[in-house]
């Protein structure tokens, strides 16, 4: 009865994680966790697995989570491991208990122990990371899988190594190109309400003393800096609240995603950026997994999830009905509208000489290139903006409260 009143409540694709211990064929006791909607189906795989079932219980939550010291840049470091030890000849089970032993942060050794005991138990090491979505993502499993049926999992493991660093490498580019002027706006917002709010008074008090006709600069900056200490609760909680909506919208709302992603793809300098990322994920992410033998059609959904941009996305899994439809991927990708037409050419030269997952990997080392030779110009380009847009705000504030001072001066 509360198994179906915990189904009622849940999701329909959310899974509840279960510890089990259970008894091999030697009455050796086996402990392992298993991702299931409720516990029948926990207690029906762990004996499909040939082990009799003595408790299956919901994994009780940590009263603080380790999960938050985990990290992608841990995932694609753990890929490379387990791909050089396994390409050494290494048994997967004794890879992956010398790379617990060695993880130096806690939550990564907790996260490796469990794939581990899973894998030791029976399981595939795809199904032990399928249990933790939050850090193995879908390509990841997917990949992970077809090397298993393939027999090619060291292979495959060195792919993903290599896409996980490629990937990481462009999110740390474009992060890079945003974080810098994002910076630069809250500090240069930080240090004029301050002026405002604490120093601009004391200038003001000074100037009430002359008696004197205060220039409209000046009294422009006192009549703000009076606005900002009467109402600075409204002006702080404001921009709060509106971060709060924004946040809030975009991870609920795929129309207002679709919206702000295409806004970005306009916009003059960041558009270019955004859109050479999203074409260097797409094609890095798609060659990563038709080289793992995955077919066309199956690996469209991932990619489109992989590409970073909303519009992308859409366009991608548009792609996918074309492609399942018996059409060539350069078909899709004309319909798009969304690629150049240098990549599309390249890509139909894959298809025809049968080296798509080739040509793909090209596409995405020229605008992974293109991408860090971007941010470099934008760095270079926005460091004397930066300096001159806080010298405009900051300075003509300080100028503003000097003004009535030089004035006097010349009157004397």
């Amino acid at each position: 009865m509360a198994v179906a009143t915990s189904a009622k409540k849940a999701k329909p694709d959310e899974k509840t994680i279960f510890v089990y211990d259970a008894k091999n064929k030697d009455g050796k006791l086996v402990k392992g966790e298993m991702a299931a909607h409720n516990e029948m189906v926990v207690r029906a795989e762990v004996r499909r697995l040939g082990l009799t079932v003595v408790r299956v219980k919901k994994k009780p939550k940590p009263l603080f989570s380790n999960s938050k010291g985990i990290v992608p840049r841990d995932i694609a470091v753990f890929a490379r491991q387990l791909a050089t030890m396994m390409t050494a000849g290494l048994p997967i089970v004794q890879a992956l208990d010398i790379m617990a032993q060695s993880a130096e942060k806690v939550s990564m050794k907790e996260l490796v122990t469990t794939v581990k005991n899973d894998v030791e138990s029976g399981q595939t090491l795809a199904n032990a990371m399928d249990k933790h979505r939050k850090y193995f993502d879908e390509l990841f499993v997917n990949l992970v899988r077809a090397g298993e049926d393939s027999g090619s999992l060291e292979l495959v493991l060195d792919r993903v190594a290599v896409y996980k660093e490629k990937t990481e490498s462009l999110k740390g580019k474009i992060k890079k190109a945003l974080f810098y002027p994002i910076a630069v706006v809250v500090v240069a917002f930080i240090v004029t309400a301050i002026l405002l709010i604490f120093v601009i008074p004391q200038f003001k008090q000074l100037f009430d003393g002359f008696g004197a006709t205060l220039p409209a600069f000046t009294l422009f900056v006192i009549g703000l800096s009076e606005t900002f200490q009467k109402y600075w609760y409204f002006i702080f909680g404001g921009i709060g609240v509106a971060i709060f909506l924004f946040t809030y919208v975009k991870q609920r709302s795929d129309r207002f995603n679709h919206f702000l992603d295409r806004m970005i793809l306009k916009m003059p300098i960041f558009g270019p950026l955004t859109e050479k990322a999203a074409i260097a994920r797409f094609s890095r992410t798609l060659a990563t997994m038709f080289s793992a033998g995955v077919p066309l059609v199956e690996a469209m959904p991932p990619t489109a999830g992989s590409t970073g941009n909303a519009v992308f996305k859409d366009a991608v899994m548009n792609m996918r009905d074309i492609i399942a439809a018996g059409s060539p991927l350069k078909v899709g990708m004309q319909q798009s509208k969304l690629f150049p037409v240098m990549v599309v050419q390249m890509v139909a030269i894959g298809e025809e000489t049968g080296a798509l997952d080739t040509m793909l990997g090209k596409v995405a080392d020229m605008y992974e290139e293109e991408v860090d030779n971007m941010v470099d110009a934008m760095s270079s380009l926005m460091e004397p903006m930066i300096m001159a847009f806080l010298g405009v705000v900051v300075g003509g504030l300080v100028i503003a409260m000097y003004l009535p001072i030089f004035k006097l001066g010349s009157v004397v």
